[in-house]
């Protein structure tokens, strides 16, 4: 049963990285997400497109802009930004528009009524609307999401999503070393190990082209195989 008594901070990490088509709308996107209370946290990793000078010249309270003095990969921004992290509930958001803020309530539900630790927000299960893209990058994802699943002895639909969501104490107890798209099998493997009560909720998806600038490529599947066997396998800390 929610704790509707209960008073929580939802915390947004928006690890940055060449998004000057999307930046503007997402960060419209997450301060008018239906959670009154958040902090919202852009790390913008070395941008070169406009991005950088655009979140420069951005004066507003509610949000807290790092920039990187170097490029230190998705993985790394993320763990900056979780180390800045204040609320009770931390979320994962991307700078594109491929995930929609509007879903946010649901994403938090299972850890305000109690059930959940972790949430996972999956592309392949419900109803939501999911814009019909590539079919190697559906196959690949469910071929990692499967070695991902053997090794955890977990049931995940999408261990690739980009909305996870955890209790901040949770994922700060997480030493992260993946500094690139690898940081994603990081975490399921080392929230796993930690017997976490996991959740998936299923959420739209409104997938991007190459050229609308989508930025994972085939050779970050292998790097996901290589982390999904180096965390569950040969270095699980």
């Amino acid at each position: 049963m929610t704790n509707k008594n209960f008073k929580y901070t939802l915390s947004v990490i928006i690890p940055c990285f060449n998004e000057i088509r999307t930046i503007k709308e997402i960060i419209f996107k997450v301060k008018n997400s239906p959670i009154k209370n958040k902090e919202i946290i852009i790390i913008d990793n070395c941008s070169t497109d406009g991005t950088r000078e655009f979140l420069k010249n951005i004066n507003d309270e509610e949000l807290t802009i790092v920039f990187n003095k170097r490029n230190i990969g998705k993985g790394g921004s993320l763990a900056k930004g979780i180390s800045l992290a204040s609320g009770e509930i931390t979320l994962i958001q991307d700078a594109d528009l491929e995930y929609d803020p509007a879903e946010y309530k649901k994403l938090i539900a299972p850890i305000l009524s109690g059930n959940a630790d972790v949430v996972y927000g999956s592309r392949f299960v419900g109803e939501a609307p999911h814009r019909v893209l590539y079919f190697w990058h559906r196959v690949g994802n469910g071929f990692l999401t499967l070695l991902s699943n053997i090794l955890t002895d977990i049931n995940l639909t999408d261990m690739e999503t980009c909305y996870k969501v955890f209790k901040t104490d949770i994922i700060k107890s997480i030493r992260l070393r993946e500094k690139g798209f690898g940081i994603e099998p990081e975490i399921t493997a080392k929230i796993a190990s930690l017997n976490c009560r996991i959740y998936e909720v299923g959420i739209s998806y409104f997938g991007r082209t190459y050229k609308e600038g989508k930025k994972v490529k085939m050779k970050d599947g292998f790097i996901a195989i290589w982390c999904i066997l180096k965390y569950n396998i040969f270095c699980k800390n």
